[in-house]
C-alpha cells in the first residue's frame, strides 16, 4: 500500500487525484493536507508518502520553506502539481533539489499518472515545460577546475553568507588576501556576484542544501 498526501487547496483537482490514485490501487492510502502545519502533520504520520503539492495554492511562504520541510521528511517523495509555475521559480527548485518532480494540471493524465508512478518508486518525473527550463539553466563548462583548494575553500565561505572581513578573521588572513581570492573566483568562475558563486557552489557540490538553509 502506497500513500499520498494531496496538498491541493483547489476542490476539483483534490477530488480529482483523490479518485485517480484510488482508481490506481484500492489500497492506496489518500491523505489531504490544507496547510503547512496540516502537511508536516501528515508527514510525520506518513514519512513515505508521495507529496503532490500545488505551491501556488499553498501557504509556503518561500522556496527555502518547501525545500526544508521536504528535508525534514528524506523518504518522502513530492510531485509539483500546478496551473502554472513561473520559470524563475522552477528554474531555482530544480537547480537546488534534483529529486522533485514537476507536471503540470494541463498535462494528459497519463502524463500525470507517469509523475505518481515515478515519485512512488523513487523516480523523477519533469513534463516537458520543466526539462525545458532546466536544459537553459544548465550553465556552460566554467572553469572549476582552475579553482585552487584555497580558492575553493573561500568560495564555500562565500556561499555561506561571509562577508570578506569575516572570512579574513575566521581563517586568519589580511583582507586583502580574501579580497583577491574573491576577485579570482570570480574571473575564473565568470559569474558577477555572491549570488552567482552560491549558486555555482551548490551545484557543485561544495556545500550542501543542509548548510545553505540553516
Amino acid at each position: 500500500m502506497h500513500t499520498y498526501i494531496i496538498a491541493d487547496n483547489q476542490d476539483i483537482t483534490r477530488e480529482g487525484l483523490i479518485s485517480v490514485l484510488r482508481s490506481q490501487d484500492i489500497k492506496n492510502r489518500v491523505e489531504t493536507a490544507h496547510t503547512r502545519t496540516e502537511l508536516q502533520t501528515r508527514l510525520r504520520n506518513y514519512p513515505e508518502s508521495v507529496v503532490i503539492l500545488d505551491y501556488t495554492l499553498f501557504d509556503f511562504v518561500s522556496v527555502n520553506q518547501l525545500l526544508n520541510m521536504k528535508m525534514g521528511a528524506k523518504q518522502s517523495s513530492w510531485i509539483l502539481f500546478s496551473d502554472e509555475l513561473e520559470d524563475h521559480f522552477l528554474r531555482q527548485i530544480l537547480l537546488i533539489d534534483t529529486g522533485i518532480s514537476v507536471v503540470m494540471k494541463h498535462n494528459p493524465l497519463q502524463n500525470i499518472l507517469d509523475a505518481v508512478i515515478c515519485a512512488t518508486y523513487g523516480e523523477t518525473y519533469l513534463c516537458d515545460i520543466a526539462e525545458s527550463i532546466l536544459k537553459d539553466s544548465n550553465p556552460q563548462k566554467k572553469e572549476s577546475d582552475t579553482l585552487t583548494a584555497s580558492e575553493k575553500n573561500i568560495l564555500r565561505e562565500i556561499a555561506l553568507g561571509k562577508t570578506t572581513k569575516e572570512i579574513a578573521f575566521e581563517k586568519h588572513l589580511s583582507f586583502h588576501t580574501v579580497n583577491t581570492h574573491r576577485r579570482n573566483i570570480f574571473r575564473k568562475l565568470t559569474v558577477n556576484n555572491a549570488h552567482e558563486a552560491t549558486k555555482y557552489a551548490l551545484q557543485a557540490g561544495l556545500i550542501d542544501l543542509m548548510e545553505y538553509y540553516i
